[in-house]
């Protein structure tokens, strides 16, 4: 392709390419599920941005699980994943999760001492999307 002046138009290619890319990186971070947390109890949770390695397109994740003593047990777990993946994360910050599933009913409270508050709000929007039929609150309250 060649532009007004009769040279070759090298950007559209680029752009297509950085297009197509951007595009593929988005379908990679639609496949990570948004929520991964324990089916019930009261548990520690981390709220995490992943992105494309040299990428700019990014979401927000939700882990959390009884099994890890400290919030940094759950991120150790993550990262590694998400490399395998292709991707970078940073944790934004950790609280607890309260799961009552016969009530259908969390509460997302607390702060992580290595990560710090994570923005509850934005927690709380990521599971009201994986479970609809559930009342979910957050408290800055720290039990």
């Amino acid at each position: 392709m060649f532009s007004v002046v009769s040279r070759p138009l090298r950007s559209f290619r680029v752009y297509g390419v950085l297009c197509k890319s951007t595009v593929a990186m988005a379908d990679a971070l639609a496949k990570i599920p948004d929520v991964e947390i324990d089916p019930e109890g009261t548990f520690k949770y981390i709220l995490v941005r992943v992105k494309a390695k040299d990428g700019d397109v990014h979401k927000d994740i939700v882990r959390g699980t009884k099994n890890a003593e400290y919030h940094n047990h759950i991120f150790e777990k993550v990262s590694p994943a998400m490399e395998a993946l292709g991707m970078e994360c940073k944790c934004l910050g950790g609280g607890k999760i309260e799961h009552n599933n016969q009530e259908k009913k969390i509460r997302v409270f607390g702060e992580s001492t290595a990560f710090g508050k994570a923005d509850h709000a934005v927690s709380v929007e990521k599971l009201k999307t994986f479970f609809s039929d559930y009342e979910i609150t957050w408290s800055d309250d720290k039990k």
